[in-house]
């Protein structure tokens, strides 16, 4: 592999983000700049430089806009239910068993979990949004505490091993050349170990900041980030029936569709709910339900509140999470798949700046099972950093198939170690240009300080996985 000047741009361009993150402070502007430079060095032109900073975010706008849809359609629907004084008769059931935040945490994962392992973490994610983040906040839960537990179980332990779909295993496994439950079998055991040691580390260093419970978290919460609803029309008129009929509509709506996606994974007669599915299932029945819940306080004003809702629902999720665009642009400009996209021409001829580096890159790592292994971990976090987490992964096992013989280790095993890295990393827990916005938006937390806290814990569990992967298989 020939490295030309765009490729130590792009890898100088890189770790000038990651220096930037690491010191606290904000990268839009570093990774503009490093976008306009690349793009300038592999046209040769300068205005074609200046067109791959807008091209660039235009395409991760489009790529991002899924996110930036359900977060602010989600938030529309709070504030109908605000309006109508459901949103705390709704989270009230859920205070028997969250009675402080130590079990809110605990019990956020562990829903967390259930609905991602079986249908991704695209639609957990709004789903625990709506219904416990606000319980958990009321319990005492910071709401950093909130975001941590979700992306920690959800985009970390239940997608990196991917057990039920099996797409991440499918994808290594076919590059390595071996059985797709050799590897789905090994990810699932690392995936448990990373996610346990993780998820306690983020415990311990949010323990002391977990609060007595009280309504005014809840309170301070709902104002932060462009949330106060104070201008939002309260109607007092309704009856207790009417906020419980809404407290109950909203949770068994949304409780019908996890019923029909677990029933479309064993019947023939329901159509198969992955990838986005889900998400857009739950997106839609939020719009039906702000409409429902809009027109039931004010029939005659509900076109004009349904649309200020949701302009309010936008205005907070391009608030809070527009910043992410230009980053991902820069990152999205060393994937051949989007990067064709970007300076146009054909697919197969377009710049894949960030897999070249980590192809030239492999030819270092020693011949040593332990120094492979994490050279493995290692390739598999790189790859990761385009914020898609499956991106990487055909690499990550056509390098487990090349390294596991000539090192004495498991092919399947290295594959399983990469498998951890590059989703733990570029699935939704180290990335602020990832899914981490959805996260971040429905916490109402900043992206960069979810990113921040998440690091030690991460990595500390990615660590330990590896070193039990070498002693366990």
């Amino acid at each position: 592999m020939i490295l030309t000047a765009p490729h130590w741009i792009y890898l100088l361009g890189t770790l000038i983000i990651i220096l930037t993150m690491l010191f606290r402070q904000n990268v839009v502007v570093p990774a503009v700049l490093m976008t306009f430079i690349v793009g300038w060095v592999y046209t040769g032109s300068f205005s074609s430089g200046l067109q791959t900073i807008f091209q660039a975010s235009l395409i991760a706008a489009g790529e991002l806009f899924n996110i930036f849809l359900i977060i602010a359609i989600m938030t529309a629907l709070l504030h109908s239910l605000k309006a109508l004084g459901a949103d705390e008769q709704m989270i009230t059931p859920f205070q028997r068993v969250m009675k402080n935040g130590h079990i809110s945490f605990w019990v956020i994962v562990g829903v967390t979990y259930a609905i991602s392992i079986f249908f991704w973490p695209t639609p957990a994610v709004p789903l625990i949004g709506a219904l416990l983040i606000p319980v958990a906040i009321r319990a005492g839960l910071p709401p950093i505490g909130a975001a941590i537990a979700i992306s920690l179980a959800g985009q970390g332990m239940a997608l990196s091993a991917d057990y039920m779909i099996k797409i991440a295993p499918m994808l290594n496994a076919t590059s390595a050349g071996i059985a797709v439950d050799a590897v789905a079998n090994r990810a699932l055991v690392l995936s448990l170990i990373t996610g346990s040691v993780a998820l306690t580390c983020a415990y311990f260093s949010i323990r002391k900041s977990i609060q007595k419970p009280s309504r005014d978290h809840l309170l301070k919460w709902e104002k932060s980030e462009g949330m106060d609803l104070e201008d939002d029309q309260v109607v007092t008129k309704h009856s207790k029936k009417h906020r419980i009929f809404f407290a109950l509509l909203v949770p068994i709506s949304f409780l019908v569709i996890v019923i029909y996606m677990v029933l479309s994974m064993f019947t023939d007669n329901i159509p198969a709910m992955e990838g986005g599915a889900g998400a857009s299932l739950i997106g839609g029945t939020a719009v039906v339900l702000l409409v429902i819940a809009t027109c039931f306080y004010n029939v005659r004003k509900s076109l004009t509140n349904v649309s200020d809702y949701l302009v309010k629902g936008f205005i907070f999720a391009f608030k809070a999470m527009g910043p992410v665009i230009p980053i991902a642009g820069f990152f999205f400009i060393g994937s051949g798949e989007f990067s064709a996209k970007i300076f146009g021409g054909e697919s197969d001829s377009a710049p894949t700046f960030l897999f070249d580096l980590v192809q030239a890159g492999q030819q270092v790592i020693p011949e040593s099972a332990f120094l492979a292994a994490f050279g493995i971990l290692i390739i598999g976090m790189i790859t990761g950093l385009d914020g898609s987490g499956f991106s990487g992964l055909p690499l990550v096992g056509a390098l487990s198939g090349a390294l596991g013989d000539s090192v004495g280790v498991d092919v399947a095993t290295l594959a399983a170690i990469g498998q951890m890295g590059s989703i733990w990393v570029g699935g939704g827990t180290l990335i602020a240009w990832s899914s981490l916005v959805a996260v971040a938006g429905f916490a109402k937390v900043p992206v960069m300080e979810l990113v921040r806290k998440s690091f030690i814990p991460v990595m500390l569990g990615l660590v330990i996985s590896t070193i039990a992967a070498m002693l366990i298989f």
